[in-house]
């Protein structure tokens, strides 16, 4: 169960069962949420001509695509036996606190949002401890150069370190093609925050070709997004448009379009979004891009489903 508005909904995260992981084109078929699957398009094959009509604009294409890159598929293979019962302050049913200790599977959807380079990581100016790469290369004689990446996913997807210490992140996941794709084990829970629905995990690599891969598509990202926000801005309350890329039931990337329908204060800073943009089981921690708002790095991440037919993020910061 997903939590929104004293209103009770669903979660979207994905639990394998009994099913292997072959399986997963058979259950995106027999989807019962979106049957079909029409209302998303695959990344590998997305074009300007997949863009709605009135928005096919090279500078959203641009934005769709950076976003794309920088989305990993979340897969956690332990829940941990401190998730809550109820969501902070409710009588909501936190997720998966019947399942707190077991094995199962849950695939969910989470965006790469920071990628620093640290150099001279062995002199004695560096004491953070969790700046170091943990491969088996570096165990042996630890690389001076290292990528710290930071990955953003919802709090009921990953809820704490003893989670992420059974997390696996996959990257390039485009396609049913292996050859592109890049799995990272075990990442760190940098910061959780139950309330806001949010968790940033932290991985550190020493590979010097993904590290700059992923550095290179951050930028053009943060440019992109500019461009996008000075096009839309003055229009965003009338566009509405919105769109989420995700890993629906855990299969390559789709992108998904719709609209955003109610923008709800949460507190002094926060913002909480309900949204037409199609999801599905698999989509929960994926960022929601609402065009025309700035703060790329703090947006919304997907949290669940309503009853009534929405969709609805945790609380995020956008202006």
């Amino acid at each position: 169960m997903a939590f929104y508005e004293n209103k009770i909904g669903f979660h979207e995260t994905h639990v394998l069962g009994d099913e292997e992981e072959a399986d997963q084109n058979r259950l995106l078929l027999n989807c019962k949420k979106n049957p079909g699957h029409g209302v998303f398009t695959p990344v590998e094959s997305f074009s300007l001509y997949d863009l709605p009509r009135n928005y096919r604009d090279n500078d959203l294409l641009d934005l769709i695509k950076a976003a794309a890159d920088m989305t990993v598929r979340v897969d956690v293979k332990k829940t941990s036996p401190d998730r809550p019962q109820f969501w902070p302050g409710t009588y909501g049913p936190y997720p998966f606190y019947t399942m707190r200790g077991k094995t199962n599977l849950r695939m969910g959807s989470g965006r790469v949002k920071w990628v620093y380079k640290h150099t001279d990581v062995n002199s004695i100016r560096v004491k953070d401890e969790d700046i170091k790469c943990l491969c088996v290369k570096c165990q042996h004689k630890p690389s001076n150069v290292v990528w710290e990446l930071i990955v953003d996913t919802a709090t009921h997807v990953v809820f704490d370190d003893v989670e992420a210490k059974h997390t696996t992140l996959r990257l390039f996941y485009d396609s049913d093609d292996d050859s592109s794709q890049i799995i990272l084990d075990s990442p760190q829970a940098f910061i959780v925050n139950v309330e806001r629905d949010w968790c940033s995990l932290r991985y550190v690599t020493c590979a010097k070709e993904l590290g700059e891969k992923l550095y290179q598509i951050k930028e053009n990202l943060v440019n992109v997004w500019s461009k996008v926000y000075y096009k839309y801005r003055l229009s965003r309350e009338d566009d509405r448009l919105a769109f989420i890329v995700s890993h629906p039931h855990g299969c390559p990337k789709q992108i998904s379009f719709g609209q955003w329908i109610q923008k709800r204060r949460v507190g002094d800073n926060f913002v909480q979004f309900t949204y037409t943009v199609a999801t599905c089981p698999g989509s929960s921690g994926a960022t929601v891009y609402c065009l025309g708002f700035r703060r790329w790095s703090y947006l919304l991440i997907h949290s669940g489903a309503t009853l009534y037919g929405l969709n609805f993020s945790g609380n995020g910061y956008v202006k």
